[in-house]
């Protein structure tokens, strides 16, 4: 089973979070440990976009 590390959509660094093949996520508040901002992304089938519903 393949998996990889998130890109901070900001600063574009790895992040602490890692994805698997058959990994799902929806609405996840990404932390990045280096720039110190918070995204919100969506992952599926290795996938990663930066939510745009920010509330």
């Amino acid at each position: 089973m393949e998996d990889k590390w998130v890109i901070c959509p900001i600063c574009k660094s790895k992040t602490r979070v890692k994805l698997r093949e058959d990994t799902i996520l929806r609405k996840f508040p990404l932390f990045c440990p280096k720039c110190k901002q918070e995204s919100i992304i969506d992952a599926e089938k290795m996938q990663v976009s930066v939510h745009k519903d920010i509330e």
